[in-house]
């Protein structure tokens, strides 16, 4: 069976739809720009892998001056372990006896693992699993208005820390959190009681790591953060455009889609359904713009079609078999949909990628 993966050298409209496509000279311009602004402003920064799950995007991360990468989940972190790479932080709560057997055997093959906990009950965990020939990293979560996992308070904060410090087989390597976009200011009042209530108790907050794609060019806002997490910003997509976070000349990613149908005067279908693009929407009424076709609009997904509104059109839509460029909403969903990325420059195929830590969910 011929496969359906293009060879180097192959035009991009020679290519099987629907396909997402990555264009080389705005990922390495991405990576390169945000690793400058860090730079200039003496933070680190870690990447999260779970946008693109690609080693060799995380070696180009690396290479360009990363300090590790930011993985979500274990099995996550055991695919760029299995490539080399040494300084990994999981960004999740690890609970149940099966997940924290596969943590200990990840930390026991690496340099340096660390994880994250918000409760009691997760430290426990840990401290239950590890031992203190070789203690665990954790830093402790918090939430500064993203309102989603992390403790409420410095006070808290602070209070975990000490349970962390306590335990032999644990040590305790600093705070983190996952901020609400425009939330350096709250990050900044975070950050900066809770290392002077631990400082208070004698005890070093090393890493004070803040994240996030929206807030990466307002680091500089939050000086107590010593490290930054992004992921998004290496693709980049429709609601970073939207939020001012960068330009359409520094999208990375579309996904190749053809027309596969004209059933009506208003109405077209094209070949990339849920299954190829997200069905997050991130406050948008439509399922991805197509580009060079203002007001055409994805109004609903099924498996394998995508509808399309072009009443409202403003030149005329593509013919059946014609290939249109989507700009995803949410990019880091489709790298997830899909074996391989096939990268281009100038519409001419480079290189074939496995996803290789796609569907690492646990």
């Amino acid at each position: 069976m011929t496969s359906p993966w293009p060879d180097i050298g192959t035009p991009l409209e020679q290519i099987l739809t629907p396909m997402p496509v990555i264009d080389e000279d705005r990922l390495a311009a991405n990576i390169r720009r945000a690793q400058a602004y860090f730079d200039e402003h003496g933070k680190a920064f870690r990447p999260h892998i779970k946008t693109h799950k690609i080693v060799a995007v995380a070696e180009a991360q690396r290479a360009a001056g990363a300090v590790g990468i930011n993985c979500q989940k274990i099995s996550e972190a055991e695919v760029f372990a299995d490539a080399g790479f040494e300084d990994i932080l999981i960004t999740y709560n690890i609970l149940g006896a099966a997940k924290l057997a596969r943590l200990r055997a990840l930390h026991e093959r690496m340099a340096h693992l660390s994880v994250v906990a918000d409760s009691a009950t997760t430290v426990d965990g840990l401290a239950a699993a590890f031992d203190g020939a070789r203690p665990l990293t954790v830093l402790v979560e918090c939430d500064t208005g993203g309102r989603r996992c992390g403790v409420q308070t410095p006070e808290a904060a602070t209070e975990l820390a000490v349970r962390i410090a306590a335990a032999p087989a644990l040590r305790f390597g600093g705070i983190l959190t996952y901020p609400a976009p425009g939330g350096a200011m709250a990050v900044e009042a975070f950050m900066a009681e809770t290392i002077a209530l631990l400082a208070a108790k004698g005890i070093d907050c090393p890493v004070r790591s803040s994240g996030g794609s929206p807030d990466l060019w307002k680091s500089h806002l939050v000086p107590s953060a010593t490290e930054h997490r992004a992921g998004t910003y290496v693709y980049n997509d429709r609601s970073m455009v939207r939020a001012g976070h960068c330009t359409r000349g520094d999208l990375a990613m579309h996904i190749l889609a053809t027309v596969v149908s004209r059933p009506a005067e208003d109405r077209a279908v094209l070949d990339a359904g849920s299954k190829a693009l997200t069905s997050d929407l991130l406050g948008f009424s439509d399922f991805g713009e197509i580009e060079g076709y203002e007001g055409a609009r994805i109004v609903s997904l099924s498996e394998e079609h995508a509808v399309v509104d072009i009443g409202d059109c403003r030149k005329s839509f593509p013919a059946i078999g014609s290939v249109v460029h989507i700009v995803p909403n949410h990019t880091c969903v489709v790298s997830n949909l899909f074996d391989r990325m096939v990268f281009h420059r100038n519409g001419v195929v480079t290189r074939v990628e496995d996803v290789a830590a796609r569907g690492t969910v646990w």
